[in-house]
């Protein structure tokens, strides 16, 4: 069923996967974008100047303001958090109080709302460690070693899963989890391979992968997820559940990324290897049998498809006012 008429709230949506969705949701529905505008994916879209669109500048360490936004919404989509490895090692205390206090602020705030008719949680990959090949959503989720920074963000993460499902069984709150699998594409203004890669190839700099390069990913389009979280929203039979989503017929090594970047950019950029910062996810394709059954999703956008489309917004983004600078951070 389609969703209309719906006032929705949606933390973090000044983000960059959050604000494609709402741009998917905003003309038929209300939606309130509850964010601190650390990242700002927004600038330069329909998104503020649109009639249907509030802009609560707030934070979800702050459950007072929060659950004071929440009351008379129907939907409440949590995309905030603190993520990207540098942010993490930079700061992995915020990192644990944003994204587990916050979503145990969303989820207070969405029990009392007093109709909430969808909580969309978002967690992450990250989840299943530096390992995943096909893991299935009841797989077992390790956690990293203590004292390493890099495993803070899924750690925060497990948890917040974890309090979705406690709230959906204990109160009844309909919740559904997703965990995204590296997504990318236009206003994609944050850390990222595809990021840090379309930028640097479109200026003819040198590309730095880190490691090897023989680190394998599966990439996801933008549109491709829109969909997915869609069917989240929509789908009666999502509720109560989590969905690895992705697309496992765009993987390939970083360092074959790179090669497929330079030539879709037409630059010429030379690769240059460099040591790695901290631990890496070395394999990392999704199994989205579970959401193809559920929810009926299906990837269509191929890798190096998505890749042209977003090294033309870059391009655009690189001498158009209208767009963020492609150096400026967003979620």
């Amino acid at each position: 069923m389609a969703i209309q008429g719906r006032r929705i709230l949606v933390t973090g949506g000044a983000g960059f996967v959050a604000s494609h969705l709402i741009e998917r949701l905003v003309d038929a529905n209300e939606v309130t974008i509850f964010d601190n505008f650390r990242r700002n994916a927004i600038k330069g879209t329909r998104l503020p100047s649109h009639p249907h669109v509030h802009i609560v500048r707030g934070d979800v360490t702050d459950a007072e303001v929060l659950a004071r936004e929440a009351m008379g919404h129907h939907i409440f989509v949590h995309a905030a958090a603190i993520a990207g490895v540098e942010a993490v090692l930079r700061d992995p205390i915020a990192t644990m109080k944003v994204n587990l206090l916050g979503t145990y602020h969303a989820l207070e705030a969405a029990a009392r709302m007093g109709r909430c008719e969808r909580f969309l949680n978002f967690s992450t990959s990250e989840v299943f460690g530096s390992h995943s090949f096909r893991n299935d959503e009841d797989d077992f989720t390790p956690m990293g070693s203590v004292g390493e920074p890099r495993w803070t963000y899924a750690v925060s993460k497990v948890a917040g899963e974890h309090l979705a499902h406690a709230y959906h069984r204990q109160q009844g709150l309909p919740t559904v989890t997703v965990r995204p699998f590296n997504i990318y594409g236009p206003r994609q203004v944050g850390e990222g391979a595809i990021h840090a890669f379309i930028t640097h190839a479109l200026r003819d700099e040198d590309l730095l992968i880190h490691g090897t390069g023989e680190q394998l990913r599966s990439w996801c389009y933008i549109d491709d997820i829109v969909d997915a979280l869609m069917l989240c929203l929509e789908k009666p039979e999502a509720v109560g559940h989590c969905f690895n989503l992705g697309n496992p017929r765009a993987t390939v090594t970083v360092h074959g990324l790179a090669q497929a970047i330079v030539r879709v950019c037409h630059s010429s950029s030379r690769l240059a290897f460099v040591p790695r910062p901290c631990v890496d996810v070395e394999l990392r394709v999704p199994n989205i049998d579970k959401a193809r059954e559920v929810l009926g999703y299906e990837p269509k956008v191929e890798l190096e498809e998505g890749l042209r489309r977003t090294a033309e917004w870059y391009g655009e983004a690189l001498t158009s006012p209208g767009h963020p600078p492609p150096g400026h951070s967003g979620r």
